[in-house]
Order: structure tokens, then sequence, then C-alpha cells
């Protein structure tokens, strides 16, 4: 199971399609509108924090609610269909509430083996253990890999 909130550059559909090697691998995207994610001052911090002051400005401006939710499915859909254009079995879903317990149900419903949290760094959050990965690994049952996204 893959967790993202934008989408998937071709590096980020190169790294997560190799990670196991030559294994064949499928992928079941969950798409948390980054909108709805953390509260905007929490995301101007971490702006602050990597120096991107003018996007830390403009945190106000980040679609939430039902306004997210149609830039999230073209971003999954997107996401989607690269996984499958670099030969991956992918399907996909935009996760409005309680993305933790959506996570846990697609873990036990689909038998997944491991859940990778991709997203950009959210340094506060992470320092309180309060980010995707940190949270889902008291939740899912299975290994999580939190790996950073890539901008191209």
């Amino acid at each position: 199971m893959l967790m993202i909130e934008k989408p998937l550059s071709s590096v980020d559909v190169d790294f997560v399609t190799t990670l196991h090697g030559d294994e064949a691998v499928s992928f079941i995207v969950l798409m948390q509108p980054r909108g709805d994610q953390a509260d905007a001052l929490l995301r101007a911090i971490d702006d602050v924090a990597v120096g991107a002051l003018k996007d830390a400005a403009r945190e106000g401006e980040e679609p939430s609610g039902s306004e997210a939710r149609r830039p999230a499915e073209t971003a999954l859909e997107r996401s989607v269909q690269a996984l499958r254009d670099a030969g991956c079995e992918a399907v996909g879903q935009v996760v409005e509430d309680h993305p933790l317990d959506k996570m846990k149900a697609v873990v036990e419903e689909s038998e997944a083996d491991e859940v990778i949290v991709l997203t950009a760094p959210h340094y506060v959050e992470e320092f309180f253990h309060r980010d995707w990965a940190s949270r889902a690994r008291h939740k899912v049952g299975v290994p999580v890999l939190k790996l950073f996204a890539h901008n191209e």
C-alpha cells in the first residue's frame, strides 16, 4: 500500500517500483489531499524550516474540504497511471476522513505486506511523531516505510 499527498514524480515511480528488485509488485494508492492533512500553521512552520518562505506565505491558500477533492483525484489518477505505465498493477482512492483508519482497513482487506508513506518532509510533525508514518506504525500491523517525495 502506498500513501501519498501529491502526484508521484517519475523519480518517485522509479523509486517505489524498484524497492523490491525484480519482484512483481502491486499498489493500492491512498491519496490524502494536502489541505486536509494538517493545519496551515504546522505546514507554514515546515516551509520556514526548509527556507521556503514564499510557500509559507501561501499556506492559507491551500484548498481544503470539497475544494481539495478534485485536485486530489487528478493527482491520484496521474499517479496510478504512472505506476501502471511502469508495469505494476495499481488502483487508488482519495481518502478524506480518518486516513489512518482507512489505511488499516485497506491493509487488512488486501493483506498488504507493507505500507509506504511517500510525503514531503514535515519536520514539526516528525519531531513529535505525529506524521503519517509514525502514526501508522502503531496502527496498521505491517512494516511502514517512510520515503521523501521528489520534485520534478
